[in-house]
């Protein structure tokens, strides 16, 4: 089929590290749709527009006309733990994952292992190849749709769900390795004016993740990505979480990201900084965390985005986020 991918998705593939994979996989798409839809058996009906940042999502129908998605994304999204996730919620507060996990993935690895002893790249391979095969929800109907106040109360009987206690090894990377990573990039990529934010966030990580470090502390399986445009409207349950980004470790971080939805509107109130405090604290008593725990990953994980954002040439958008994270 003739494919264009959507141009958000192109240009956040684009300022991924490892953009020349990234434009390898794009050019590859149209056979990878191709190769994919005849392996689930499914035909496609459109590609959804504007879609996401990761990678491209397929309306699909199966041969009995029973409605799907089909979404493919490059090895470097990681489809294989999303996969490995959705399998482990299995339709509890997420999307239900149609296709069978692959092997080397937290249910596929009980199936056979990967050739070679390369579990985890070989499954990343296979599922970007493949793409995941998943349960229809209504893409046009997000919790962003809500009134703020009725949006953040689903958001926060959703993400609750989604919180399962993990033992032993699993395919999901850690919070430490993750921040790692993310910490290592913001601090090649931040400019002297920004770079005392920055140094805060960093220490403000440190401490964090000292006590997570602890035995006591909690290491559950994260959405990773968790806001209000990844919960959708469904058939099966009225709101379903999608897109996740599996990470282990402590609530708290999932939801730092969710407290600065719709952040234009809190820069553009009077009083946005108090309004913004407020809003940590109503989250975290309403899932009975540490305000001051999410609080921090509030403040990290803003300060992470808004030198990516600046770092990417979108100035507006950088400069919105270190703001918000200055008033953490």
């Amino acid at each position: 089929m003739v494919l264009e991918p959507p141009r958000r998705l192109v240009r956040a593939l684009a300022e991924d590290p490892g953009a020349d994979d990234a434009a390898a996989w794009l050019d590859r798409l149209p056979e990878l749709v191709e190769a994919a839809t005849r392996h689930h058996g499914v035909r496609v009906e459109r590609l959804l527009q504007p879609g996401g940042r990761s990678g491209v999502v397929l309306l699909v129908r199966h041969a009995d006309d029973a409605p799907a998605v089909l979404k493919l994304a490059p090895p470097r999204a990681r489809p294989a733990t999303e996969a490995a996730a959705l399998a482990r919620w299995d339709g509890l507060g997420a999307c239900r994952l149609l296709s069978e996990p692959e092997p080397g993935t937290e249910d596929g690895a009980r199936r056979g292992a990967a050739p070679g002893g390369d579990a985890t790249g070989w499954a990343a391979a296979l599922a970007s190849e493949r793409g995941l095969l998943l349960e229809r929800l209504r893409p046009e109907i997000s919790l962003s749709s809500l009134p703020q106040a009725k949006a953040m109360l689903e958001a926060a009987e959703t993400v609750r769900r989604l919180w399962v206690p993990l033992t032993g090894e699993s395919p999901f990377e850690t919070l430490t390795a993750r921040t790692e990573r993310q910490a290592t990039r913001m601090r090649q990529a931040a400019g002297p004016l920004v770079l005392p934010l920055v140094e805060n966030a960093l220490a403000v990580r440190r401490d964090l993740l000292a006590d997570a470090a602890r035995p006591d502390a909690e290491r559950v399986l994260l959405h990773g990505a968790f806001r209000q445009a990844k919960v959708l409207a469904g058939e099966r349950l009225p709101w379903l979480a999608v897109g996740p980004e599996p990470v282990i470790g402590e609530r708290a971080y999932d939801v730092a990201r969710l407290a600065r939805d719709r952040l234009e509107d809190l820069v553009a109130s009077d009083g946005g900084a108090s309004a913004a405090r407020r809003r940590v604290t109503k989250l975290a008593d309403a899932l009975d965390l540490d305000r001051d725990r999410v609080q921090g990953w509030a403040h990290f994980r803003a300060t992470v985005a808004g030198v990516a954002a600046l770092t990417a040439g979108r100035r507006q958008e950088g400069e919105t986020l270190l703001e918000f994270a200055a008033w953490l």
